[in-house]
């Protein structure tokens, strides 16, 4: 499995299984407002908790902690971006909600071990070899 994949199945991972209605809730929104800015407390507004809740109790049911999973979501939206369209780098990295593109780069590369453009350029040459 692709770290992409890997990504894009641990970010889906729980919307469809049995959970507190207000962590389900959060991931919905998250998914939603992903290339927005985000934030604790955001959420937790959104879905009726305390940010400090959230927190805890998203980490307790996801497995991993508020911002990752929100980075998670982003990265594999950029994957399909960088997979499916032509837009520059720069550009998927504010489309997916990222503030910077250091900071899209960084991320990215600690997700997916590959640069956004390699990742792109291993995905073009897979794709004309077939």
């Amino acid at each position: 499995m692709t770290p992409a994949n890997q990504i894009r199945q641990l970010s889906s991972r729980g919307l469809e299984r049995a959970e507190p209605v207000e962590i389900w809730k959060a991931r919905k929104f998250i998914h939603e407002h992903a290339d927005e800015e985000l934030s604790l407390t955001e959420v937790g507004k959104a879905v009726n908790i305390s940010a400090n809740h959230l927190s805890e109790k998203f980490k307790e049911v996801a497995g991993i902690n508020f911002v990752d999973y929100v980075a998670r979501i982003r990265v594999g939206k950029a994957c399909d971006l960088l997979r499916n369209s032509n837009l520059r780098i720069s550009e998927i990295a504010f489309a997916v909600g990222f503030q910077s593109l250091s900071q899209f780069n960084r991320v990215f590369k600690k997700l997916t071990r590959k640069s956004p453009t390699q990742f792109r350029t291993a995905h073009n040459k897979r794709a004309n070899s077939h």
